[in-house]
């Protein structure tokens, strides 16, 4: 991606969680990412690298040894992903389902026009936007 001033070769969204092993089960085996490395032991952190193959964005997720507290933000910070297809998004709203983690009304209506909103076990949501005919 290029700018105007400068070229980013990566994003990389990074929380700490005190629920660091349920936060990875929710986005690895419930969302579908990758896990695409991992570190311990660094300075107290221990942390895990998440994402798609070859997308230069990712979401880290760290936790430290004495604790990484991270209260939610208000419902309408939000983590989007614009999914084509309704039937993927459909497997995993089911699959989160099946994990506990039912769909939430959005603080923004919008949302729900072509989306399914969700919360990570830290209260933190997600949306999974239907893009067909965006």
């Amino acid at each position: 991606m290029e700018f105007n001033d400068f070229t980013v070769a990566q994003i990389r969204i990074a929380r700490p969680t005190d629920q660091f092993e349920e936060v990875i089960n929710f986005y690895e085996n419930g969302l579908g990412l990758r896990r695409l490395t991992e570190f311990s032991s660094h300075r107290g952190y221990h942390g895990v690298i998440l994402g798609l193959p070859d997308a230069p964005y990712h979401l880290e997720f760290t936790k430290h040894d004495d604790g990484s507290p991270c209260p939610a933000p208000t419902q309408d910070n939000l983590l989007v992903f614009y999914i084509p297809s309704s039937y993927e998004i459909n497997i995993v709203v089911n699959r989160l389902d099946e994990m506990g983690y039912r769909e939430v009304p959005p603080e923004n209506p919008y949302w729900e026009e072509k989306g399914t909103t969700i919360e990570d076990p830290d209260g933190w949501r997600i949306v999974l936007m239907n893009t067909t005919g965006i």
